[in-house]
């Protein structure tokens, strides 16, 4: 698949001499690190592997070199966990010269050319192209031929919680269900997502369970304030302004006792002051 889009692959204008299939170890291959597929099942590895052990592989994987007699996948991550199966010493692929982020690109690409990719797992490829090759999503849009609002809409999925996402990744969960579910807070996903899955709501019900969710909390937006027992702003000026006064007392050495309580709706501060011996004979006379 060529990059002409990003601009970037320059081995695309060479012949491709590379294109031939070559006999390669599994022991040298790797997973490529940007393989936006995250969860293979069990059932269409076998699966793959029973049709291989039967017709051969009819299509090569194709890899790249990144290191001396080392490759990384590029495309056919499926057949190469199939072919592991079978306990294969090689397998026929095609290698060609990469960068990295080429490779990476073209790693990505492929597999979005596949039906049986997520929303998440399509979502995530959708930004990794766009960090790898510094696209907006609208550039992003015009080169794989979608609108700026799909890739939007797709990257938006990204924002719901690591559980919501699981579970579209593991199909319990539809695309639309997601869709709805990002309308509300991290804290009332993961909540609605228990009641969505235990109940088994369809996206309309799924739907209005959201609304009204996002109407109870704009109707507790709404609610006046009730101010709650205890010191405002204005009442804790005043009693700071009095116990300065009363730190400049004691530290004149003069012993005083203060006191503190709400009372019937005031801030009550009591104040004893001693009376020396002096100034009580002063006034008995």
């Amino acid at each position: 698949m060529a990059f002409s889009f990003f601009g970037k692959n320059k081995h695309e204008e060479r012949p491709r001499k590379e294109d031939e299939v070559v006999q390669v170890l599994l022991t040298d291959i790797v997973s490529n690190r940007f393989q936006p597929r995250q969860i293979f099942t069990k059932e269409s590895i076998d699966e793959l592997a029973d049709t291989i052990h039967e017709h051969g592989l009819l299509q090569p994987i194709v890899l790249r070199e990144y290191e001396a007699n080392k490759y990384e996948i590029i495309a056919g991550e499926r057949r190469f966990k199939a072919v592991e199966t079978l306990n294969w010493k090689k397998i026929p692929a095609i290698v060609r010269k990469m960068s990295d982020n080429e490779a990476a690109s073209m790693a990505v690409i492929e597999n979005l050319q596949r039906e049986s990719l997520t929303a998440i797992e399509e979502a995530q490829a959708y930004q990794q192209l766009m960090q790898l090759n510094d696209l907006t999503q609208g550039q992003l849009g015009q080169a794989i031929g979608k609108s700026q609002s799909f890739v939007a809409n797709k990257l938006r999925l990204l924002k719901l919680t690591s559980q919501v996402q699981q579970a579209i990744l593991q199909r319990q969960l539809s695309e639309r269900h997601g869709r709805a579910l990002v309308s509300v807070d991290s804290v009332k996903q993961d909540e609605l997502l228990k009641q969505v899955l235990e109940q088994k709501l369809s996206v309309k019900e799924t739907e209005k369970l959201v609304q009204k969710e996002l109407n109870r909390s704009k109707q507790a937006e709404r609610k006046p304030k009730v101010r709650t027992k205890g010191t405002s702003r204005s009442t804790k000026v005043a009693v700071n302004t009095i116990k300065k006064s009363v730190k400049m007392v004691l530290d004149a050495g003069i012993e005083l006792k203060t006191t503190e309580e709400d009372v019937a709706g005031f801030h009550r501060m009591i104040i004893d002051i001693p009376i020396d011996e002096k100034s009580k004979k002063e006034k008995n006379n």
